[in-house]
């Protein structure tokens, strides 16, 4: 499977979604879509999802254009907060009117989903909870087992024991068939272990595509005196700054040498990790701070 995007942009009237984003997903692995509320991470989705064309710019999905494309489309499912309130059929009918359009769906898998996450098979699905609804969004999304799969928030309203499951049978079945996942999520510190790769968009920008532990090997915490602290990070990217008394706390992002590390322990300043969540939100807010 592979997905190419190159210079993809989205426009709605004056209001530019993405803008000139490329990058390509090539390998059987689950990327982490991250970004803030209107960043454009759903406009990105719903092209892979050949919901809507590109205004500029191009998408393909194994050498190929997705819109309007049946073949190509058999192979992408797109799971996202949909709304089940006019949906009288039971969970196991939907289910299996899903298998009959999905070459890979697995019935057998679906049913013991069904099972794990307590759906009522004789109730009407309008009739579920939100969280209940969301669940059997979940239970379609794996048990279709697309070579392209997404997870847009499919999440909201699944309570945490829900969610733990998600995750659970996400990696297991992940491991037992390998394809491209994609999770869109704002819940990042309960994710990120989930990330083999993470995309970051940004007022409809791609930001950075990176491997997930590259990724966190490059910000850190340096906190001390704080002038030795200013004169340690003078030449580092800075993501944010705190300050108390003489004490200084400063995050930076690019990665530290063992020579920097060990000046560093010399000069009595301590090193700390932070994480994606805490990288994600500071990246994205040292955009918005200098746009102003």
């Amino acid at each position: 499977m592979n997905v190419k995007v190159n210079s993809l942009s989205l426009t709605y009237g004056n209001h530019r979604a993405l803008k000139d984003v490329t990058f390509e997903l090539d390998s059987y692995k689950i990327y982490g879509l991250l970004g803030r509320n209107g960043a454009g991470k759903t406009s990105l989705l719903s092209i892979m999802a050949s919901f809507h064309e590109p205004t500029s710019g191009s998408i393909t999905i194994n050498g190929e254009v997705p819109f309007e494309n049946a073949s190509i489309m058999q192979q992408v499912a797109f799971m996202y907060n949909k709304d089940y309130k006019d949906e009288s059929d039971h969970a196991i009918n939907v289910l299996k009117g899903v298998a009959r359009y999905r070459p890979y769906f697995d019935m057998k898998y679906a049913e013991y989903l069904v099972k794990r996450f307590k759906l009522d098979k004789k109730k009407p699905i309008k009739q579920f909870s939100k969280g209940m609804q969301s669940a059997l969004n979940v239970i379609i999304g794996l048990a279709s087992r697309a070579p392209l799969t997404i997870f847009d928030e499919v999440y909201l309203g699944m309570d945490a024991p829900s969610r733990d499951m998600f995750y659970k049978e996400l990696l297991e079945d992940q491991q037992n068939h390998p394809r491209v996942i994609i999770l869109s999520t704002h819940l990042v510190s309960e994710m990120d272990y989930l990330f083999d790769e993470v995309i970051i968009i940004d007022e409809g920008n791609l930001m950075l595509q990176e491997e997930y532990d590259s990724l966190i090997s490059k910000g850190a915490k340096i906190t001390g005196n704080a002038e030795i602290v200013d004169d340690f990070v003078q030449s580092k990217q800075l993501l944010n700054v705190e300050q108390l008394g003489n004490t200084k706390a400063v995050t930076i992002y690019g990665e530290l040498s063992k020579t920097e590390r060990t000046i560093a322990v010399d000069k009595g300043l301590e090193i700390a990790p932070i994480s994606l969540h805490e990288l994600f939100v500071h990246l994205t807010k040292e955009v918005e701070d200098n746009e102003k």
